[in-house]
């Protein structure tokens, strides 16, 4: 909550909250969604491998470029943590803050998730997702957010002054460690801001604190993605199962998440390369 205000407004105020507001990075230069050439590649695809995650817990799965993967809910509502890496160079990752400043807080089918600086390209592309129709709702929530940072031990000890050890920041690294044979400490700094999957936020109209609330994901449903490069992700099953009460402790009923990784026998969408890192010199001026 921010304290009232303790200087009165000027005489102009008014002209100046009535500025129309500029958007910081128009994105229509970005090359447009062809729905049709990724719905024919789409057509026939065969699941090639499935990685099942366990409720409060995290796994890691690898996708090659060139094909599409699927995060599920194969019982119960339930919000994801994602993880992306380039899975021949962990210092390129997922970077939701940018992903954010392209397409919104909130993406959705023709997004791209971009990559950290100095790659910046493109990681992965929304093909799919059968939360389409949720949009807004009064609250000013929607799904899918690159708001959110993570549940963490860290905030969870400042504010509770508790530890719990099955946030999704302590999911992601262990998943991480065990799958490469890193330390948990080496490990953590490579876990990264993420796309929260499914979860249902928004900012409160009020005070405009981040808020959450019961995710309209049911068993079944999904959001699909085509691997622009190869990839390494990993997803946690949040401790706060479909966000409807709280997170950060054993107190909500979770369920399972499931990665499905899908073989394309018509080849990937007409005209596809994957795309090369940052044309920028690096030079930074002189």
């Amino acid at each position: 909550m921010k304290p009232e205000p303790s200087h009165a407004a000027p005489t102009d105020a008014g002209h100046r909250k009535s500025i129309k507001p500029v958007i910081c990075y128009p994105n229509s230069t970005l090359p447009a969604f062809d729905r049709a050439s990724f719905n024919a590649a789409r057509d026939g695809m065969v699941l090639k491998d499935q990685v099942m995650v366990e409720p409060r817990n995290a796994s890691c799965f690898e996708v090659p470029a060139g094909q599409f993967f699927r995060i599920s809910c194969p019982q119960g509502s339930q919000v994801g943590d994602l993880n992306l890496w380039n899975a021949n160079d962990l210092d390129e990752r997922f970077y939701s803050g940018k992903t954010r400043a392209l397409h919104g807080t909130h993406v959705g089918i023709g997004d791209q998730l971009w990559s950290s600086f100095p790659h910046m390209r493109p990681l992965a592309t929304i093909t799919d997702d059968t939360l389409d129709w949720y949009q807004w709702d009064e609250f000013g929530g929607s799904v899918h957010d690159v708001i959110g940072t993570r549940c963490d031990p860290y905030t969870n000890r400042l504010l509770s002054n508790s530890d719990y050890h099955h946030c999704c920041h302590s999911n992601l690294i262990r998943a991480l460690a065990d799958h490469t044979g890193m330390s948990r400490q080496a490990a953590e700094p490579y876990v990264h801001d993420v796309l929260n999957v499914f979860m249902c936020t928004g900012f409160t109209l009020g005070t405009h604190q981040y808020f959450m609330k019961a995710s309209p994901v049911r068993k079944g449903d999904y959001l699909e993605f085509f691997a622009e490069i190869d990839l390494l992700g990993a997803l946690s099953a949040c401790p706060g199962g479909d966000c409807s009460t709280s997170h950060s402790s054993e107190e909500a009923s979770c369920h399972p998440l499931s990665v499905e990784i899908y073989d394309c026998p018509n080849g990937p969408p007409a005209g596809w390369t994957s795309p090369a890192r940052s044309a920028y010199s690096g030079s930074h001026g002189a």
